[in-house]
Parts: structure tokens; C-alpha cells; sequence
């Protein structure tokens, strides 16, 4: 197989960026592997060019600032069109659908295959601060956009799938991501890394995600608290980061819960997986759930909202889903406790590896760029120009409805 140049673009890439820079990183180190060469282009404070360990060009654009946490910034689309030129690109890999969504259309003007990962439900994030019915519909017409625009939109499991099957987007393929399993494994439960975080607590619980409205940190808080009110020695550790960090240590007042903030030592967040007795996932919008992964391959059961993709994971007797409320979660902890879940936590794991994840987008990648050949010969992308007519249509509902009246 012929190499390829694959450059990759992800603003809201940084030092505390979770599994967004997790996936972006292991994709690239898996590219390079099979000998093809990547170029990451990511938002910071000051330009910057450098080779990483895994043999990845990762050139750094002046960005600015976003939400509270340090390191979430985003460059100027106008910046990086004009720094494209320059890379020599086969294929593009935008994983941001937002300030980045114009990168589609560059791509394809200038004869480059195209792949837009999702890493989140728009549907479910426009739902935060709209009517439902004004979020499917924004969301609606978002994706169309979105599928029309590149060659391939990728998602990370069959739920973040959905909002692109409702609009009969053609272009849609599902690439599960993977987990390190060589870092987060079940031998790390070790007596010392229990005795340093448990604190002598007889449940150790962990809830590792972003500290963030849309990821529900605060269930975690009132699963602790319901436990040590039943008169359970209960113990939660909470790893992340994020614009409700102090909000989150008010309520915690008094209870038994530990903030790490972001913990930027992969060993250290192994160390923790591993040794505690469930791993609390409450983000009712997650669209594959990394640490949830990473705990499920560390032997850890989770408990995950029910409204999540994670949901379907747990059928296979890893953990519980809950509905989104403190007593429910409280309620699936206890029955996980009284279990053993840890095998199954391990092999549910495993069943999600990064090089099935590598192999499978450069089967993507391989295609988009030979599409984009068959379109420079003169011939027509029928998906695409089918989708034009469902935007149309989806403009004139939004017109005889007056979804927007009053929003």
C-alpha cells in the first residue's frame, strides 16, 4: 500500500483535553506505524514545531482561549487554510465539527479526501440550552452540512450514529475507538496503590471525566453521600478538571471526596482505576466514554447513565446502567458492589484495541482520497447532491413550523 500524508486538525487539544487528544494521539502513533507519515495541527499560545516520540509532526498555531480549563483553545479556521497549502495532504482528519467545519469544503477544492470524526451527539449538546424540538432541528440541518461537506463523517459507536441516521446521511461509517490496554490493566491493584487511595475506606469509587455541565459530575457527589448516609465507609475520588471545580467542592463539603484535578500521570490515573470498587460514568451524552473503557480494562465495573452509549456496553455484565438521578446511581453502585464483575470488566475491554481502530480509518482514508480522484476526473458525488435536497426540505419544515418563534 502506498503511503499516505495524513493530516489531522483538532482544536481544544491540549495538555487536559481527555479523550479527544487521547484518540487523536493514538490514531496518528498508529498511522505512522504502518508507515505513513502525519502531520497534527492543533491550537496553543504560541506557534510551534516539533516531532513527537511516535513520529508525528505536530505543528502548534496560535489559538485562543476557551471555557475555564487552561489548554482548551482554538485557532482561527482563516489561520490554518492558510497553513494547509503548505503540509501536502492526501487526507484530512478534522475531529471538531465546530470551528473547524469549514476544513470539509477546503479539502475537497483542493482535490484532498476528507473525514470529519465525531466525538460528540450535537443533538444532545444544542439540548443543554434549547427546546428539544429547536435542538433536532438546528442539530438536523448542522449534520447535513456536516455529512455534505466532507467525504466521510465518522462515529465512535452506533448511538453517535443516530443523529446522522435520522437525516439519512449516506456517508456515515462506525469506528469504535480503543483503550491502552498495556497502561490500564487489573494487576495494578495493588496493596500499597489501594492503601494510598482509599484512605482506609472500605468502598473505594472513582469518577474520572471532565468537570463540565454536559458531563453530570456532581451524580457522583450524591452517590458518596446517599452510601455514607446507609452508614457505608465510603471513599470517592474524583479525577478531572474543569469550569465546575469549585462549585462541585462546595457540595462535597464534609463528605469523604477527593478533587485530584487533572492527572496528567497516565500511571497514577491507572493506579486509580484499578484499585477502586467502581467507576461512577454519569454523562448522559457520551458518544463511546474513554475512561470508561479505561476502567472497565483496569477490572473496574462502572455505572454509567442509561441515556449514554456506554449503556449498551454494560450488557455484557461489566457494570450497570442508571437513570440520571443520585438515588438511581446510588442504587446500581450497591448491586455492582455485591458482584463480581471484574472479568467481565477486563473482557469487555478488550474487545476495543486501538489497532482495529488505526486499521480501520486508514481503510477510510485510503477510500476518501480515491474518491477525491474520481471527482477531479468530472464525476458526480450522487449522496451529496442527495443531501442538498433533504437540507432543503429540512429549511422549509423549519419555515411552516416557526421552530425558532420565541427561541
Amino acid at each position: 500500500m502506498q503511503p499516505m500524508h495524513i493530516v489531522q486538525l483538532a482544536n481544544f487539544y491540549g495538555p487536559r483535553s481527555g479523550g479527544l487528544r487521547t484518540a487523536v494521539d493514538q490514531l496518528g502513533a498508529g498511522y505512522v506505524d504502518r508507515g505513513h507519515a502525519v502531520t497534527l495541527v492543533v491550537a496553543g499560545r504560541a506557534r510551534r514545531d516539533e516531532v513527537l516520540d511516535s513520529g508525528v509532526r505536530r505543528i502548534t498555531v496560535p489559538g485562543r482561549k476557551f471555557f475555564k480549563v487552561e489548554g482548551y483553545r482554538a485557532a482561527s479556521p482563516v489561520l490554518i487554510r492558510r497553513l494547509l497549502p503548505t503540509l501536502g495532504a492526501d487526507s484530512l482528519e478534522v475531529s471538531d465539527r465546530l470551528t473547524l467545519r469549514g476544513m470539509g469544503p477546503w479539502a475537497k477544492a483542493h482535490g484532498i479526501g476528507s473525514i470529519m470524526i465525531s466525538h460528540e451527539r450535537l443533538d444532545r449538546m444544542i439540548e443543554l440550552g434549547a427546546p428539544a424540538g429547536v435542538a433536532t432541528w438546528a442539530a438536523d440541518v448542522a449534520n447535513l452540512g456536516t455529512a455534505r461537506s466532507y467525504d466521510t463523517v465518522v462515529c465512535t459507536t452506533a448511538f453517535a450514529g443516530e443523529e446522522f441516521a435520522r437525516v439519512q446521511a449516506p456517508n456515515v461509517e462506525t469506528v469504535p475507538l480503543g483503550v491502552d490496554l498495556a497502561t490500564f490493566r487489573p494487576d495494578r491493584a495493588t496493596p500499597r496503590a489501594r492503601q494510598r487511595w482509599s484512605d482506609g475506606a472500605d468502598v473505594l469509587l472513582v469518577q474520572s471525566c471532565r468537570l463540565s455541565m454536559e458531563k453530570h459530575p456532581a451524580r457522583g457527589i450524591e452517590v458518596v453521600r446517599a452510601l455514607v448516609a446507609d452508614g457505608v465507609r465510603a471513599r470517592l475520588v474524583i479525577a478531572g478538571d474543569g469550569a465546575m471545580a469549585d462549585e462541585l467542592q462546595r457540595q462535597a463539603q464534609g463528605l469523604p471526596v477527593e478533587f485530584t484535578g487533572h492527572l496528567a500521570d497516565r500511571d497514577d490515573l491507572a493506579d486509580l482505576l484499578a484499585t477502586a470498587d467502581v467507576a461512577i460514568c454519569p454523562g448522559p451524552h457520551e458518544t463511546f466514554g474513554l475512561s470508561a473503557m479505561e476502567a472497565l480494562a483496569s477490572g473496574t465495573p462502572i455505572v454509567v447513565s442509561r441515556n449514554s452509549a456506554l449503556a449498551d456496553v454494560t450488557r455484557d455484565g461489566c457494570g450497570l446502567p442508571a437513570a440520571d438521578t443520585g438515588a438511581a446511581f446510588a442504587a446500581a453502585v450497591r448491586s455492582v458492589l455485591g458482584g463480581d464483575h471484574g472479568a467481565a470488566a477486563r473482557a469487555c475491554a478488550e474487545q476495543y484495541t486501538w489497532d482495529r481502530a488505526v486499521d480501520a480509518m486508514l481503510v477510510l482514508h485510503r477510500a476518501t482520497a480515491q474518491r477525491r480522484m474520481f471527482l477531479r476526473a468530472g464525476r458526480s458525488a450522487q449522496p451529496v447532491a442527495r443531501l442538498r435536497v433533504e437540507e432543503q426540505r429540512l429549511l422549509r419544515r423549519r419555515d411552516q413550523a416557526g421552530l425558532l418563534a420565541g427561541s
